[in-house]
Formats: structure tokens, C-alpha cells, sequence
């Protein structure tokens, strides 16, 4: 939201509730989402406990598969070693394909 947005609610919310209950409403608003934030904390220290003082202090952001990808495509002073794949040749007709008992 950029800040025409934001003129464009607080001239409706002036117009919809009026000038004298525009204080009262901003204020609740604003204890509603300091309530959310520090449930959020409490949440993320519960996670944090539960989980082990060595992942406590890790980033939820840094699990977001978006910020990851970002971070591998724009980080250019790792370079993962390219191990090379085992070469795969194709079924001759007939053939049955491999079967692991252990992986089904």
C-alpha cells in the first residue's frame, strides 16, 4: 500500500465513522496489533524453546522457500562443488526396470 491508499481509507474512515470516533478506532487499532505482535513473539519464543536453544535464534524468513531462491540466485561468493550424476542408459524392450523392495 502506498500512501494514496492510505489517503483514500482515512477519507472514507473520516467519512464512515466521523471525525469524533476516528481517535477512539485508531487507538483500538493500534492495542489490536500490538496484541498480534506479541503473540507472534510468545509464539515464535514457544518454537524456539521447543525446538532447542541452537534453533532459537533462527530467522522464519530464511525458511521461506522465495527468500531461499532469492538468496542462492543473487549470492555470488558460493559456488557448491558440481558432483556428477551417474550416467542412466535406457531400457532395451523388455527389460524390467529396476525395483528397490526397500523404498515402497
Amino acid at each position: 500500500m502506498g500512501w494514496p491508499e492510505i489517503a483514500v481509507i482515512a477519507i472514507v474512515a473520516t467519512l464512515v465513522f466521523g471525525p469524533d470516533r476516528l481517535p477512539d478506532l485508531a487507538r483500538q487499532l493500534g492495542r489490536f496489533l500490538r496484541t498480534v505482535r506479541q503473540m507472534a513473539d510468545n509464539a515464535k519464543n514457544d518454537l524456539g524453546r521447543e525446538i532447542g536453544h541452537d534453533l532459537s535464534d533462527m530467522n522464519l524468513r530464511e525458511l521461506d522457500p522465495r527468500e531461499m531462491v532469492r538468496r542462492s540466485m543473487l549470492d555470488d561468493n558460493v559456488s557448491a562443488p558440481v558432483t556428477p550424476r551417474p550416467q542412466r542408459r535406457m531400457l532395451r524392450p523388455g527389460e524390467r526396470p529396476p525395483f528397490d523392495a526397500e523404498a515402497t
